[in-house]
């Protein structure tokens, strides 16, 4: 986990830097693009979440965008990474995301940066469906902010959003399925937002003294079958 998080305060100062340091390798005529997705987009879009540890991205540039991220990393004192890739092999990763993601802002008129927001950041969250992170609050966040907005995001355009990203909302988890509709039937948002956070909390420590009783057990194939099965086992035990 990064020592250092990153909040809408700091996050646009390391993008402009990070422009700057593009511009400063290439010149001022090879353009690049980014598109933040995950908790960046989160940030950056909404007010529920004032921080992320991680920075997702899609990276369309030169090669030497790599360089560029390490000086800012080191500029800042960030880890080599803090702004990376891994998320594009994941099952959430579509080419697709370009289509509809929004533009957020240029700096140094060289790279462009564009952000997920809406039922398109809900489908990519659904999609992980991991309970172990704030995938699942994330999505309640996002609906609440909505709700509250007058601008409600319905279960259609969840499905359609999925459909244009996925190809069907049947590619979605099982369980990612169960939990979009029942909340979007229930509308208890703020409760539900409440209950949410803690139970990824729990299911988080939960996980952290699985991998300390079995190291390299766990991954993402694997974790949510894993969680099941110890939340089973201690209420086999309880009762």
């Amino acid at each position: 986990m990064f020592e250092q998080p990153f909040t809408k305060e700091n996050l646009d100062q390391y993008l402009k830097e990070l422009a700057k340091e593009f511009r400063k390798i290439n010149g001022k005529n090879m353009p690049a693009d980014i598109i933040l997705i995950g908790g960046a987009s989160v940030v950056i879009n909404y007010g529920f979440r004032e921080m992320t540890y991680d920075m997702d991205a899609v990276i369309n540039a030169a090669s030497s965008m790599k360089d560029a991220i390490n000086h800012v990393g080191d500029k800042f004192n960030l880890p080599n990474g803090w702004l990376n890739t891994d998320f594009m092999k994941t099952t959430s990763f579509t080419p697709k995301i370009v289509r509809y993601s929004k533009f957020y802002r240029t700096f140094s008129n060289i790279v462009t940066f564009r952000t997920v927001t809406g039922e398109y950041l809900i489908a990519m969250k659904l999609m992980a469906g991991r309970q172990y992170k704030y995938d699942l609050s994330d999505i309640i966040g996002i609906l609440w902010e909505h709700e509250k907005a007058n601008n409600p995001i319905t279960i259609d355009m969840i499905r359609e959003a999925v459909s244009n990203l996925y190809d069907s909302y049947d590619k979605l988890p099982e369980h990612s399925r169960i939990f979009i509709e029942k909340a979007i039937s229930d509308k208890s948002y703020e409760e539900m937002y409440k209950s949410v956070r803690q139970m990824e909390a729990d299911n988080k420590d939960i996980l952290l003294q699985f991998q300390e009783d079995y190291p390299d057990a766990a991954n993402t194939d694997n974790v949510n079958e894993i969680l099941a099965a110890i939340k089973k086992k201690k209420e086999t035990t309880q009762n």
